[in-house]
């Protein structure tokens, strides 16, 4: 029932989703991190952010956020071939309808939430800041790649 595509696709999405929940959770510092790549002082703790976790990752600090949106992204490409669910039937208005969507609300929650007094306490939008706009334009993006599909 299900191509092989489509569970690369799955795989992609999910793995880029847990990529950036462990980045997140598990490596970036309480603090986050500096402007000059040095971990900013932790005021609850009384000392610098600390890494933990896998040392790759914290290495690469908020290029995390590219693996892991880009693992969406390229999932959610892949899913809009025709041998796949999404690709083919209603499927393909779903998935395009779902994108378009989902990128609104995600410029749109950046805006009224993420800019606001209280954006540090919004996981993943804090980090990026202004870069919140591209994840939205992306899915947006990917949305028209599901329209090419559209009949």
């Amino acid at each position: 029932m299900f191509s092989i595509r489509f569970l690369v696709s799955l795989v992609l999405m999910l793995g880029g989703i847990a990529w950036m929940a462990y980045y997140y959770i598990g490596v970036r510092p309480v603090a986050g991190f500096g402007d000059d790549d040095k971990p900013l002082f932790d005021l609850d703790a009384g000392k610098e952010g600390v890494v933990t976790g896998w040392q790759l990752m914290g290495d690469l600090q908020e290029w995390n956020y590219l693996i892991g949106f880009g693992a969406i992204m390229l999932g959610l490409m892949i899913a809009a071939h025709p041998s796949t669910p999404l690709g083919r039937g209603r499927g393909v208005v779903v998935g395009m309808l779902g994108c378009f969507v989902l990128g609104l609300l995600w410029i749109c929650t950046y805006y009224v939430v993420g800019t606001g007094d209280h954006a540090q306490d919004l996981a993943v939008f804090n980090d990026l800041e202004q870069k919140n706009l591209f994840v939205g334009i992306a899915f947006m993006a990917v949305g028209f790649t599901f329209a090419t599909k559209w009949e």
